[in-house]
C-alpha cells in the first residue's frame, strides 16, 4: 500500500503521542511529536532568561530561534524518539510543569509557529509519517490522507497526565495538572494563529473508555479502508 501521512490532533493528555508512537511502529513509519518541539523552544527560552516571571518579549524569542537546533533521536532503551535541543537530550526537562505552563504562550508567537511548521513539513515531506499536535491536519498537512481528532473526558485526561509525570519521576498535584490542562485548552483553542480545531475531514476518536489496543484497532481499520493506489516501483 502507498505510504501516507497520518495527522493526529487533539487536546492535551488525550493519548495522542502514545497512539501515534505505537501506530508508527506498527506501520514502520516515522513518528514526530510536534508538541515536544514547542516545549524545547520554551525550555531554551527559560534557560536563557528570555522568559522571566512568566512573561517574555516576542522579539527576544524570535532572536533566540536562530540559536535553536532541534532533532529527534531514537532511544534504544525506550524504543521511542527523544527530543534533542542543540545536541542535548531534553526529553525529561521538557515535560516539567514549569515548561507546560509556558508552552502554549510560546507556541502562539508567529515566528515560532512559522519555524516549527517549516521543520515539520520537512520531516514529513516523503510521507510514511505519523505526526501529532494541535494543527497538523488543519495547517501543517492539510492534504494528509488520514486525519484523527482525539478527545477524552477531562478527569480522565488529568489522571493520565498525573500518571505519566509520576512515571517519569516528576511530582505533581492533581489540581495543578487539571488547572494546567484547562489553561492550555483555552490558549490552544483561542490563539489567533492556527488554533486547535477539528479539521472538517477529521475522524473523531474519543478514547475516554477505550484501551490502547482498541484505539489501535480503530485507527488501523481506517488505514486499511483507505482506497489508495499501490506504489509504483
Amino acid at each position: 500500500m502507498q505510504r501516507i501521512t497520518i495527522a493526529i490532533d487533539g487536546f492535551s493528555s488525550c493519548g495522542k503521542s502514545t497512539l501515534a508512537k505505537a501506530l508508527a511502529a506498527k506501520l514502520g513509519y516515522s513518528y514526530v511529536d510536534t508538541g515536544a518541539m514547542y516545549r524545547a523552544v520554551t525550555l531554551y527560552c527559560m534557560e536563557h532568561g528570555i522568559i522571566k516571571d512568566g512573561a517574555f518579549e516576542e522579539l527576544e524569542v524570535n532572536k533566540a530561534l536562530d540559536h535553536i537546533q532541534l532533532d529527534f533521536r531514537y532511544n534504544s532503551q525506550t524504543h521511542a524518539s527523544d527530543m534533542y535541543l542543540n545536541g542535548r537530550n531534553v526529553e525529561k526537562e521538557i515535560r516539567q510543569m514549569d515548561v507546560s505552563n509556558m508552552v502554549s504562550p510560546i507556541s502562539k508567537v508567529h515566528e515560532v509557529r512559522k519555524r516549527m511548521v517549516a521543520l515539520q513539513r520537512l520531516m514529513g515531506k516523503d510521507k510514511g509519517v505519523v505526526m501529532d499536535g494541535r494543527d497538523i491536519g488543519t495547517n501543517v498537512f492539510t492534504d494528509a490522507e488520514l486525519k484523527i481528532f482525539m478527545t477524552a473526558d477531562n478527569d480522565i485526561r488529568t489522571q493520565r497526565r498525573v500518571d505519566e509525570l509520576k512515571a517519569k519521576g516528576i511530582k505533581v498535584s492533581v489540581d495543578d495538572v487539571r488547572k494546567n490542562l484547562m489553561e492550555r485548552d483555552y490558549e490552544d483553542s483561542h490563539r489567533k494563529e492556527n488554533p486547535l480545531t477539528q479539521a472538517p475531514d477529521a475522524i473523531v476518536l474519543d478514547n475516554s473508555d477505550l484501551t490502547r489496543e482498541e484505539q489501535m484497532d480503530f485507527v488501523l481499520k481506517l488505514v486499511m479502508e483507505l482506497k489508495l493506489p499501490e506504489q509504483s516501483v
